[in-house]
């Protein structure tokens, strides 16, 4: 006799915890095997499994336990409300980059029909939900992986989100289109390489390098952003980054020394840690 709902969350728990994973993560899985949102299923607690949702699911529990990030055996991730496609191609949206958007967002409250461009889009998850939050934006999303705008596209087109799509480097598609914008904001690398190493096996093994790291410091994408954004930031505007706890400072200088009148806060995340640079021109 297969599973009871509850019963298979009970030993998902478990077997999680035992193996170093978040336990919470056999609710996602259940929610995916049985094609429910959480309500439902926990309205369904005491229901049967088939035994080919318990073979699925046990399946992907087991794979969580070794490794491949939840996200990746359910194919979407949460953020800011919405239900984005990831893969192997992008890096998994954090509850950080929401905050980073939610600050952009009141900070751009004053600059109507605003220019955005989201630097390093990866799966859309700033540019889509920047311009599903001010339909009035014109959003342009960037990113050196073609794979990543394939992604990044399928998540506007799916949430019906009129985003325009540049292939290349950092800010330079922007300069060669001879593009100005309002608000330009970024989640770059910025993981140091000597940090490899203490990374958790669920990011280094299956999230792209080339989103995870900066160089040696971290800070490599952050200097060439600053070198560039005078091409491209409109007077008036604002950017607004990402950064790893502990580098807002350097990368606070990096952007006030290309702006000497420009105004540079740092903000801390909802954990308190330093998280996020703003610059006013």
């Amino acid at each position: 006799m297969t599973q009871k709902i509850y019963e298979a969350l009970k030993w998902a728990s478990s077997y999680l915890t035992d193996n170093g994973r978040d336990a919470n993560a056999g609710e996602l899985v259940m929610k995916h095997v049985l094609q429910v949102n959480r309500a439902s299923m926990l309205a369904r607690l005491h229901d049967v499994l088939s035994g080919e949702q318990e073979a699925a699911f046990q399946e992907m529990i087991h794979r969580h336990a070794h490794g491949v990030p939840v996200q990746h055996l359910i194919g979407t991730e949460e953020f800011y409300g919405r239900t984005f496609i990831v893969n192997r191609d992008v890096l998994i949206p954090r509850p950080e980059t929401e905050e980073l958007v939610y600050h952009a967002l009141e900070k751009g409250k004053r600059i109507p029909n605003p220019v955005i461009a989201d630097i390093g889009t990866g799966s859309g998850a700033i540019a889509v939900t920047m311009k599903a939050e001010r339909p009035d934006a014109s959003v342009y999303a960037i990113d050196v992986s073609e794979a990543a705008l394939a992604t990044a596209a399928q998540n506007a087109q799916s949430l019906h989100a009129d985003v325009m799509f540049l292939h290349g480097d950092l800010l330079k598609p922007l300069i060669e289109k001879g593009l100005m914008v309002d608000m330009l904001l970024s989640n770059p690398p910025y993981i140091p390489l000597n940090e490899k190493q203490t990374l958790s096996t669920v990011v280094v093994d299956y999230e792209p390098h080339l989103a995870l790291f900066g160089g040696q410091d971290g800070l490599d994408l952050y200097r060439e952003m600053a070198a560039q954004l005078p091409f491209v930031l409109k007077k008036g505007g604002i950017a607004g980054v990402e950064t790893g706890a502990g580098q807002t400072k350097a990368v606070a200088a990096l952007f006030q020394a290309a702006f000497p009148d420009g105004k540079t806060e740092v903000i801390d995340d909802i954990n308190g840690k330093d998280r996020m640079v703003f610059l006013y021109v």
